[in-house]
């Protein structure tokens, strides 16, 4: 079995996150996990978006998925910001703060590589029924639909 991966650049502005979605949903198509696949993207680009350089204008991200016998690792490359990532106590009456928690959740493991400069917040689904070949990925991402 080899390793494959794939990424994708992103504007910085919310319509991406519904791109970086549809980027994961599409080249995952078929998989169990491509929900909670999903699910992890949109939390980490809208952090990407709100929380660091990636959301001025002109910024992007970066979403990569890449899979590797029986793991799938889901990762956004942000342009950095003054603060570092991390997962605060929840308080049900706020509408934010809670995009690692769910993610922390989900995820099999998660973490942050980076600093100021640029981040990448990534997190991994263990078991995720992983197809190490590529060619049997659906073919409408690649036909660009």
């Amino acid at each position: 079995m080899s390793a494959w991966c794939i990424s994708r650049y992103f504007l910085g502005s919310t319509v991406s996150i519904t791109e970086a979605r549809r980027f994961v949903t599409t080249f995952l198509k078929g998989w169990p996990n491509v929900a909670t696949a999903e699910l992890i993207v949109s939390e980490l680009a809208t952090n990407a978006i709100r929380h660091s350089a990636s959301g001025r204008f002109g910024g992007r991200f970066l979403v990569t998925i890449r899979g590797d016998a029986g793991r799938l690792w889901i990762a956004v490359l942000d342009e950095g910001g003054p603060g570092r990532p991390q997962i605060f106590p929840e308080y049900p009456d706020l509408e934010g703060g809670r995009g690692l928690r769910i993610v922390s959740e989900a995820a099999s493991e998660w973490g942050v590589l980076g600093d100021h400069r640029g981040r990448t917040v990534w997190a991994s689904l263990d078991d995720a029924a992983v197809d190490p070949n590529p060619a049997n990925h659906s073919n409408a991402y690649r036909q660009g639909r």
